[in-house]
């Protein structure tokens, strides 16, 4: 039976023989974005010594999963592969993990416990564990008689929350009996995950029939798509809006009723307007898609963006004009920390 041995990739030539191996089997990313964040590396040594598979955990995400082309052992080497990085989360107290993997690898996972929660032509999501996404789902309060209601969804990073935010909850609310606001729970912006549900919170106080609640793992949460097995960025881009679009349209939606999502438009940025266009694309019908223009202030579109490089640049008194008195006020008592994280290498740049 082959030997399941750690593979330290700090170590030069260990990480060289491991890229030499993937590379043999097709996988050829191996950007900081994808290799910087792995924890937790495995390998099969056959009983020649040769290295025939190899997995690596991020967080709670399982990638870099290859084995050998032998078709008599490929499919135990996968499963001793699979097992030894879930064996390592149970040894770290995680019981909850997800793979985002080719779609043709599905089933093999499947196999093993862990439940498709969609797929594209390229790719599969799939998650092993607990919490899982109904355990997500049943945790977010409803009203009485919702599945009769007009029930709206905006999903938003608030990097912070602006008065562009604001004005779109204001409008969602308006026009529906219960607004669902789900706040991205990735922490890879200025404003930390806590701070920007925070301000969110404070921000919608005044609409009662507004819910804010953490997209938790299923709603935008980039960490959970590794890319090293597509071939661009763009087709990343495609195939995690198309992933994103399905969870919501095929469970969240259902489970909430929700009947209606209102998106922003981005005029600076590409990436979001095609990720809007995607997700409409991906919703409808089954879901309305409004896509509002964006909102301005005395002729100046308001975008978080702006308000992340005002921060950066000292021009503190102009952030008043683009945020709510709550998000000011926060920017206010935290300027020099958030000046630090900018200091630091924070990117202040995106969405």
């Amino acid at each position: 039976m082959d030997k399941t041995v750690e593979l330290f990739l700090t170590l030069p030539e260990t990480k060289k023989r491991w890229q030499k191996f993937l590379i043999s089997q097709g996988i050829n990313n191996f950007s900081s974005r994808e290799v910087a964040v792995i924890d937790h590396t495995v390998g099969l040594i056959d009983e020649d010594g040769q290295l025939v598979g190899t997995g690596s955990i991020a967080g709670n995400v399982l990638k870099y999963i290859a084995v050998s082309n032998d078709a008599s052992v490929q499919g135990a080497r996968f499963n001793q592969i699979v097992t030894a990085l879930e064996e390592y989360l149970f040894s770290q107290k995680i019981y909850h993990s997800f793979v985002f993997t080719k779609a043709k690898y599905s089933a093999s996972f499947s196999h093993l416990n862990f439940k498709e929660l969609a797929h594209t032509d390229e790719a599969a999501f799939l998650e092993s564990g607990t919490p899982n996404i109904q355990d997500f789902l049943a945790k977010i309060p409803r009203i009485e008689d919702q599945n009769h209601k007009k029930v709206a969804a905006i999903v938003m990073n608030a990097n912070p929350f602006t008065l562009g935010h604001q004005a779109l909850v204001k409008l969602a609310s308006s026009e529906n009996d219960l607004v669902y606001v789900f706040v991205v729970a990735t922490d890879a912006s200025l404003f930390k995950t806590s701070e920007r549900m925070e301000l969110v919170k404070k921000g919608t106080s005044e609409y009662q029939n507004v819910l804010v609640i953490s997209g938790g793992d299923y709603l935008v949460s980039q960490s959970t798509f590794p890319a090293y097995f597509l071939k661009s960025p763009d087709e990343l881009i495609a195939t995690q809006t198309e992933i994103d679009a399905l969870i919501f349209k095929n469970t969240i939606a259902p489970k909430l009723a929700i009947k209606k999502r209102y998106l922003g438009t981005e005029p600076f940025s590409r990436t979001t307007n095609f990720y809007n266009q995607s997700l409409k694309n991906t919703l409808s019908p089954k879901i309305d898609v409004e896509i509002v223009k964006r909102f301005c202030n005395n002729d100046q579109i308001i975008t978080a963006t702006r308000v992340r490089q005002l921060i950066k640049s000292d021009e503190l008194k102009d952030v008043s004009n683009l945020v709510p008195p709550t998000t000011f006020d926060f920017i206010n008592k935290n300027y020099q920390i958030l000046k630090e994280r900018i200091k630091k290498g924070m990117n202040i740049n995106g969405n």
